[in-house]
């Protein structure tokens, strides 16, 4: 029953961050921009959200808004950049800091419950249900908004927006010679990728029905590694997408993250995940890869060395 409990988590978190590597992946993949706003965008889609249900609003129309607060938040970071002119990295980290008192002054305090009030993950039938069942009922909750945000985000990509969008990472030459604006494309992929953190954020407060300020604590991190993941994933296995390869990067992130936590204690969390984030860099780079195959060779050599000798 206990690894029934864990593999429902490991679902249910790597659903929910999946949406946050499938914003990041707009950032760090296409737009090649270092965005640390998203870890206020995390808590900012949370707060949002939390404030609109307990004062009645239904939880489908609290998570739309969330997205569109998201949209908001990248929105003021492209104009840093964009119109200011304000280091990529800068702009980012100038929204987050700012994000932390807006947070606060949205949700009122550090912290609010909504563990009585209808949600997608919470109330009605779901509550008749066993809470092993349930658990698995909520991951496929989850996985179905994965499942839209990803097919949208394709289908996005696939149009001219969505081309000159890819085309202002790899080549904006190219998209200045079409007689577009660079800026403005790099403003619509912010506002994107923010939005879709902030949903993510909407849900994960869902999950345990409690808003806090701090939930968005070491986001960049785990969203970067399961981005980083799940593309190494897609190059080895042919039919998957980069989107779809980042959203099996981020179960495959929590399921060995929740391994090593389980081998290791919760006290060692924030460790735990510096040292994956390392070893993921380390596959990401080649390097890691490089010295396997040195190690492998080295063994080889003395195996037939052995052989040889009477």
């Amino acid at each position: 029953m206990d690894f029934l409990n864990q593999a429902s988590t490991v679902l249910q978190m790597g659903f929910i961050y999946a949406i946050v590597a499938l914003g990041v992946y707009i950032t760090y993949k296409i737009l090649d921009f270092p965005d640390l706003s998203v870890g206020g965008t995390f808590p900012l889609g949370g707060g949002v959200f939390a404030v609109l249900v307990t004062n009645g609003c239904p939880w489908f129309l609290a998570m739309p808004v969330s997205f569109f607060s998201g949209c908001a938040a990248g929105f003021v970071t492209g104009i840093l950049h964009v119109k200011l002119k304000i280091n990529n990295l800068l702009s980012g980290i100038i929204t987050m800091t700012a994000l932390l008192s807006v947070n606060y002054l949205i949700a009122g305090g550090p912290s609010v419950s909504f563990s009585q009030t209808e949600t997608l993950l919470s109330g009605g039938f779901l509550s008749s249900i066993p809470r092993t069942a349930r658990n698995y009922v909520q991951a496929g909750f989850i996985l179905l908004f994965v499942v839209l945000c990803k097919v949208l985000l394709d289908l996005f990509l696939k149009t001219k927006s969505g081309f000159l969008l890819r085309a202002t990472g790899d080549n904006p030459q190219l998209v200045t010679q079409m007689g577009k604006n660079t800026d403005n494309y790099k403003m619509l992929g912010l506002m994107l990728a923010n939005g879709l953190v902030a949903l993510a954020g909407s849900i994960y407060c869902q999950y345990g029905s409690v808003y806090n300020s701090d939930m968005g604590t070491g986001t960049v991190v785990i969203a970067l590694a399961c981005v980083i993941i799940g593309c190494v994933v897609a190059k080895h296995i042919r039919f998957l997408s980069d989107t779809a390869g980042v959203a099996v990067g981020s179960v495959l992130y929590y399921a060995v993250l929740t391994a090593a936590l389980f081998l290791c204690g919760s006290e060692y969390t924030k460790l735990i995940v510096a040292i994956l984030f390392v070893l993921v860099l380390l596959f990401d780079s080649g390097l890691a890869g490089r010295t396997l195959k040195k190690i492998f060779r080295k063994r080889r050599k003395g195996d037939a060395g052995t052989a040889i000798d009477p």
